[in-house]
Order: structure tokens, then sequence, then C-alpha cells
């Protein structure tokens, strides 16, 4: 497995203002996911999908794909990380965790389907 990027976030306190920002900053569309207040990036705006959100502490995360969630928190762990969000499967899409590094930066992790 490639281990490779597929998906980022940029969280704040208030999404609709990230969104707007980026809209008119790099001409961003979205397509907005209201239970979640959470909004993907249309399919032309990036090689890689990604997303806004709301979150309390505003971070930009990457997500890796990999093969058993549970396996990589452990090693995570075992190098200095810690888990921020155990696996959890989000309605209707994947399923995901994320851990913090040895600096405390936001790592997301994505179960690679199949």
């Amino acid at each position: 497995m490639s281990f490779r990027v597929v998906h980022w976030e940029i969280m704040g306190k208030d999404p609709t203002r990230l969104r707007e920002f980026y809209q008119a900053l790099f001409g961003w569309t979205f397509e907005v996911v209201p239970q979640f207040d959470y909004a993907l990036t249309g399919p032309q705006e990036s090689a890689v999908s990604g997303g806004i959100g709301k979150d309390e502490t505003p971070k930009v995360i990457i997500y890796v794909e990999v093969p058993d969630l549970e396996e990589t928190l452990r090693r995570a762990e075992s190098l200095g990380g810690q888990v921020a969000l155990p696996p959890t499967e989000v309605p209707g899409g994947p399923t995901l965790a994320v851990f913090t590094d040895p600096e405390g930066n936001h790592i997301g992790l994505i179960k690679a389907v199949g």
C-alpha cells in the first residue's frame, strides 16, 4: 500500500466564513452537507478532495489512506503520537481516525476500501 494522501480539511469556528474566504481567494466551489456543517470542494478544485468544517480549534488536517486504522494508531502511539479521534464510521462515508504527531499536528487516517 502506498499510504497516499486522499483528503484534506480546513477546520474552524466559522466554516461559512472560511468557505467564503477560499471561494474569493481561489474560486473554489463547495457542496454543503448541512447536517454536519461541512462542505466538500468540487472535483475541479484540487487533485485531492477536500472539505471545510466546524471545529472550535482551527486546524488543517491531511488524511492518509491506510489498510488498518487500529494498527496504524498503535504504531503512531509507539512512535510518540496520541490518538485524537478513535476509529469512527461517518454515516454514508468512510471510516476514519485522527492522531496527533509528537509536535501536535493532526493527521487523519481513512480506512482503505477493498
